[in-house]
């Protein structure tokens, strides 16, 4: 991987800190350290996002440091804040190659068939079973005729 270390001006750092504020952690790194699945995690969640916020449990800040550092170089991010044991991370989102699939490419299915009447009859209502279509109900009161003027003397 190792693509090239964005840094930001303190303006950018500034704006991408207070969109950053109200955001949640959405990667953690936990004992087992920077691994490779959570590197590839960070990588997943800064495409899709572009500004992340990252929990690292332990209480070694300059551990913290060399994780930041380590997934700024790694993954040409740029570092915008450590606060505590919560790092912001930011980087640009990166072009998807032409030939590869998303999955809104893919075809969809055509809808299943029902196979019962019992199945017709609960999608369709009972006008499907025999293939004609539904007459209009008839009202249970008439239609109000046109209302009776108030106040007629009786």
């Amino acid at each position: 991987m190792g693509w090239n270390m964005t840094e930001l001006t303190p303006a950018q750092r500034r704006a991408f800190r207070a969109q950053a504020h109200h955001l949640h952690p959405v990667v953690s790194v936990a004992g087992n350290g920077l691994t490779p699945a959570v590197l590839k995690e960070i990588d997943n969640a800064l495409q899709a996002h572009e500004l992340i916020k990252i929990r690292v449990y332990g209480e070694d800040r300059s551990q913290r440091d060399t994780i930041l550092n380590t997934v700024c170089s790694q993954l040409g991010a740029a570092s915008v804040q450590h606060i505590g044991k919560t790092l912001v991370v930011w980087r640009e989102k990166m072009q998807v190659e032409v030939g590869a699939h998303t999955p809104s490419d893919r075809p969809k299915p055509a809808p299943a068939k029902a196979k019962s009447a019992k199945a017709l009859s609960a999608r369709r209502g009972i006008a499907s079973l025999n293939g004609t279509s539904a007459a209009k109900k008839p009202r249970w009161f008439p239609a109000p005729s046109k209302p009776s003027p108030r106040g007629s003397g009786s």
